[in-house]
């Protein structure tokens, strides 16, 4: 007719308006059945695309209804088994890691011999608009762990939860090493941006003695491993 809606579409509206006489549309004890076929079929189609579309049905199912064989997804078998989406590509060791110690972890996390032209920009740790581009020509191509090992300075987070600094500095070289270089945006650069801006906006007065010291510690962690081993494509071109 004239409202533009295709055949289909007007079959799938159909499929889930109640046509029961007896009872009002919007009360219908039909309509969740009725609905959940039609996201049966869509998902069992989705779950066909690709293995990624497998595991988004499956997810869909598990979380949103009631019993998982309402839906009638295929099955992934043991050897097709793909990288689960929460697991980072591969593990990379850390040649340093050995000869870090309490004593040797440099002023701000990382070698470098452009000392005082660093401690220079990260003056600006607590402002908006820090350099990260200039932070992460003097660090050695690692502003994240500059900025982060700078925050956790700043608010004292290393005394308030007894951590070690070289534990620290070597888990964030660590995941530094995680994020993808060659990423245009997505990278550790953008990942030490995020971080350094949930810092500054949590020292806002209107945050002032909202949150705990923990909940600020989760919130930084959280904007640091964000995107770490972040491929450089959108979900929807994984998927």
């Amino acid at each position: 007719g004239g409202n533009g809606l295709q055949q289909g579409e007007e079959d799938q509206i159909a499929e889930i308006i109640c046509l029961c006489p007896q009872c009002p549309h919007h009360h219908c004890p039909h309509l969740p059945l009725q609905f959940k076929r039609m996201l049966n079929r869509e998902l069992t189609h989705l779950s066909e695309t690709s293995r990624s579309g497998n595991q988004v049905s499956e997810y869909i199912s598990q979380t949103f209804l009631d019993q998982q064989t309402e839906m009638e997804l295929p099955r992934v078998t043991p050897m097709e088994s793909p990288r689960p989406m929460s697991q980072i590509s591969s593990l990379r060791g850390l040649p340093h890691r050995a000869s870090l110690s309490a004593a040797t972890v440099p002023r701000f996390g990382v070698q470098t011999d452009q000392e005082g032209q660093l401690a220079k920009e990260l003056e600006d740790t607590n402002k908006w608009g820090l350099d990260v581009f200039k932070v992460a020509e003097l660090s050695g191509n690692r502003p994240l762990t500059t900025v982060m090992f700078s925050i956790f300075q700043e608010r004292d987070l290393l005394k308030t939860f007894q951590i070690p600094a070289d534990t620290l500095v070597t888990y964030l070289l660590t995941l530094e090493s995680h994020y993808h270089a060659d990423v245009a945006y997505h990278n550790s650069l953008h990942a030490a941006d995020v971080a350094q801006s949930t810092h500054v906006l949590l020292a806002t007065p209107a945050l002032e003695a909202v949150f705990t010291d923990l909940e600020i510690l989760a919130a930084i962690f959280a904007s640091a491993i964000h995107d770490v081993d972040h491929p450089g494509v959108s979900n929807q071109f994984l998927i």
